[in-house]
């Protein structure tokens, strides 16, 4: 028996060590708590890089720098090569948001206009620039509609140029939204950073990002930036603009800068660059809001027939002034009745 034991000892206590290998390699079945969900809102984008494109020889200081947009304009901004620095796109002369315009004087106002309806918002003897307004019904207690500003028609040198940002439902950043057409034409701008028109060589369309951003100019008279931007779902929640999953609301972010304006210029912005232009808003408002929508109400995207319209020959003052001049003047037949002779 001496023997047995001698022998089988060994044996059992290899065999528990087998078993505590054995059980070693099953895995642990023990429940885990899950890792809590991430809280908090979504990281922001990181800001959209611009640079000045100006030559060497014109901006030798400032020659392709680059630059990060401001934190409060983070993928909207450009390239100010005169300062060298970047500009958030809405704190320039123009419109963006629920129209929050920015005038010719520095000043920032609001003008709601209405939804589904166009406006002039500038208006010159060559030069007339229409805005359509999109909207939803305001929230109950409100007398106005949330409006933006969908698309802009721009009247010139007998052309007709239209920027706008096509209607949809869920927004994708590089996805481009924005249709641009020239006298009814497409401008197909595909990848190409810059768009020249064959038929207005003073034209130009240039990309200001990969997508939803572009620098509509016509050398010696007017520039526009346009970027195309969705209402996102926090933002309707805070504001209460009540966005559907069918329309995110995609409207205009939109910059000017005019080159050629007479002093006669009127329009929603166009009033604001006369040197007799006064500003009669309430600082101390937290709205200051322009009214007199019957006053900038047009027929139509390319209609230049608002009660201000300063469009066309024989408009404005200069037309004013004209009439008064021909009426100093005194025709007869000369020349043995062949003819007309005037004079004043």
């Amino acid at each position: 028996m001496a023997r047995v034991g001698a022998v089988l000892l060994p044996l059992a206590f290899a065999a528990l060590i087998l078993l505590a290998a054995a059980q070693s390699d099953k895995p642990d079945q023990t429940p885990k708590e899950r890792p809590p969900k991430a809280q908090g809102p979504k990281p922001k984008p990181k800001p959209m890089r611009v640079k000045c494109n100006e030559k060497r020889k014109v901006n030798p200081f400032c020659f392709n720098r680059n630059m990060d947009c401001p934190a409060y304009c983070p993928q909207s901004c450009y390239a100010d090569c005169d300062a060298c620095k970047p500009v958030c796109v809405c704190s320039m002369p123009g419109a963006c948001g629920d129209p929050r315009f920015i005038g010719g004087d520095g000043n920032a106002f609001y003008f709601h206009g209405k939804k589904d309806a166009d406006f002039c918002v500038v208006s010159d003897r060559d030069l007339h620039i229409n805005a359509h307004f999109i909207g939803k019904s305001g929230a109950p207690g409100m007398s106005r509609d949330f409006t933006w500003i969908q698309a802009i028609g721009v009247l010139f040198d007998g052309h007709s140029l239209y920027v706008g940002a096509r209607k949809t439902g869920s927004w994708d950043d590089d996805v481009d939204h924005l249709e641009i057409t020239l006298d009814g034409e497409p401008v197909d701008l595909q990848d190409d950073a810059k768009w020249t028109s064959g038929l207005v060589p003073a034209l130009s369309v240039t990309r200001t990002k990969a997508a939803n951003g572009v620098l509509v100019a016509v050398d010696g008279k007017f520039s526009v930036r346009a970027n195309a931007v969705p209402i996102t779902e926090e933002e309707s929640r805070v504001h209460r603009y009540g966005v559907t999953a069918d329309d995110c609301l995609a409207h205009l972010e939109l910059a000017f800068k005019f080159e050629a304006l007479t002093d006669d210029v009127h329009g929603v912005v166009g009033q604001t660059y006369r040197s007799d232009y006064v500003n009669a808003f309430d600082v101390r408002a937290s709205m200051p809001t322009m009214g007199g929508d019957a006053s900038f109400t047009t027929s139509g995207m390319f209609a230049a027939d608002c009660a201000v319209t300063r469009f066309g020959p024989g408009r404005g003052k200069d037309a004013a002034a004209l009439m008064s001049e021909l009426a100093s003047v005194s025709c007869a037949s000369g020349m043995h009745g062949q003819g007309v002779v005037c004079k004043k």
